[in-house]
Parts: C-alpha cells; sequence; structure tokens
C-alpha cells in the first residue's frame, strides 16, 4: 500500500496567522514607526493576502492594539521581576524605574505601539485594563512609601515619566551609542527614581 502524499503547507492557517501579522507589524514599526505603514503592506510582509488580516482585525489599529496589550503583559513581567529584587521600596521603585529603560531598548517597537500610537482606549477597552495591571503591578511598593492613594500614585507618575522621558533621550542617541549607554542610562534611571523619593516626590 501506497503511503499517503504531503500535502505542502499553503499559507498560514489558524493561530499563525495572528501570529505571522503581528511578526510583521513589528518590523515594520521598527522600520517606520506606529504609523508608517499599512494594513496591506503588513499582509505582503507576512505573506498572506490583503484580505487574510480581517479574519482576526477589524483594522490597523486593532491590529496594534493587540501589540500594545503585548507590550503591556511584557512590562508587567519585566517590572515584577525587577521589584521582586529587593525588599526595601525605594530599591524596589529604582528597579522598576531601570526596568522600564531596559524594555525600551530591548523592545523599542513595543515600546512604541504601547506609548506612541495614540490608540484610543476607549475603543480597545482591553488596553486600559492592561495598563491598569502593569500599575496595580508597581504600585504596592509605592504604597510602602506614602500611605495617601493619590500622593502614591504622584509618586509612582513622577519616577515613571522620569523613566520614560531618559528612555526616549536613549532611543535618540542623546546619551550616545557605545555598548555601556544603555547600562549607565539604567543607573541614571535608578538614582533618578531615589532622588525622586528623597526629595519627597
Amino acid at each position: 500500500m501506497s503511503s499517503p502524499v504531503k500535502r505542502r503547507p499553503t499559507g498560514h492557517h489558524h493561530g499563525d496567522l495572528r501570529n505571522a501579522l503581528l511578526r510583521a507589524t513589528l518590523e515594520l514599526v521598527a522600520e517606520r514607526g506606529p504609523h508608517g505603514f499599512t494594513l496591506a503592506e503588513a499582509s505582503r510582509r507576512a505573506g498572506v493576502s490583503v484580505a487574510a488580516p480581517y479574519k482576526h482585525f477589524a483594522d490597523r489599529d486593532t491590529l496594534l492594539a493587540a501589540l500594545a496589550a503585548q507590550g503591556y503583559r511584557e512590562q508587567c513581567g519585566r517590572f515584577a521581576a525587577a521589584v521582586g529584587t529587593s525588599d526595601d521600596p525605594v530599591e524596589q521603585l529604582a528597579a522598576f524605574a531601570a526596568a522600564y529603560v531596559r524594555f525600551a531598548a530591548d523592545e523599542p517597537a513595543l515600546f512604541d505601539i504601547t506609548f506612541h500610537a495614540g490608540l484610543d482606549k476607549s475603543r480597545h477597552p482591553e488596553l486600559e485594563a492592561a495598563g491598569r495591571e502593569v500599575a496595580e503591578t508597581v504600585m504596592p511598593m509605592v504604597g510602602r512609601l506614602t500611605p495617601d492613594p493619590d500622593s502614591a500614585y504622584d509618586l509612582l507618575l513622577r519616577v515613571a515619566g522620569a523613566a520614560h522621558g531618559l528612555a526616549v533621550f536613549l532611543r535618540q542617541g542623546l546619551f550616545g551609542v557605545t555598548e555601556s549607554a544603555l547600562a549607565e542610562t539604567e543607573d541614571r534611571a535608578a538614582r533618578t527614581a531615589r532622588a525622586i523619593v528623597e526629595q519627597g516626590g
């Protein structure tokens, strides 16, 4: 009895299509930014028909929102690991700031999509929920530094804002392009976080 003929796979099926589109979009964002491509270009990059994405994504923003949610999940994991390195809330906050810079350097496309794509959170409520999960990952340590919830949130915003600015400066080459630039910027973010706490936020 002859063995069955193995058919060559054609195109992407099931989850493969979705993942192929997500990977292609990350590549395009890395090259052109979150607004520099069309859904048709993402389809061609993924090697599928221009109609294929609509099986999973209503439009380009829906595709970007899926990646933004992925970016938030990546941050959650990184920040949880960072704050787990110490029991001192000040050092936890410093580690969070350093991890923020590292995320921007390691995942530039995800960073740009998460923060610079201008996605409408009212249209993509999953993003608001994902962002809230990130905040809930780091809020407990800030709450140990100041019992007032509003003050704690303000302190977190100050540290995150400083880390974000340093991450953007690093991406723009303001700290040089040497191999040590990332480590130096992580250290700078950690020092800045400590200083913000010492100054009372």
